[in-house]
């Protein structure tokens, strides 16, 4: 769907920037949305719900089945994005926020998602990232080490 795929791309400028701009705190923060998805993977398997689009018609075309609804890969990838942005660029993060928000809704008016598979993948984005945004806030240094591991080495 072009909507959430734009949105998607909307947040790969703002990381692109906020990694010339931070460096390996960028970078990291980017990383963060990558084990967002992963977990988000891990409970699709578990949990294995059907789409909505299965048993009533949508705007779009109905992924393949095997491709659970539980919980909103974009969701995820969306929370988990505008919650390492806005750690970094409080401005940026409020932009990306809505985006979030936005990609999120748009999954059920098409028909592809259950409202709590998008609020689950938005909280779960959020969480995750969260998370690691709070690391790298505690561990960083003058020198961007961001974590506790990279500090031990200098």
């Amino acid at each position: 769907m072009i909507g959430t795929d734009a949105v998607l791309g909307v947040f790969v400028l703002m990381f692109g920037w906020l990694v010339l701009r931070h460096r390996l705190r960028g970078f990291l923060a980017g990383a963060g949305v990558v084990v967002a998805y992963a977990v988000s993977e891990l409970i699709k398997f578990v949990v294995q719900e059907e789409r909505p689009c299965r048993t009533a018609s949508s705007i779009a075309e109905c992924p393949a089945p095997g491709d659970w609804s539980f919980p909103s890969n974009h969701s995820v990838i969306a929370g988990a994005s505008a919650m390492a942005i806005w750690s970094l660029h409080k401005a940026l993060g409020w932009v990306a926020a809505v985006c979030a928000v936005a990609a999120a809704a748009s999954r059920v008016v098409v028909g592809v998602h259950y409202v709590h598979d998008v609020a689950a993948g938005l909280l779960l984005g959020v969480l995750v990232s969260w998370g690691i945004a709070a690391l790298l806030k505690k561990k960083r240094s003058n020198e961007d080490a961001p974590t506790v591991v990279l500090q031990r080495l200098r």
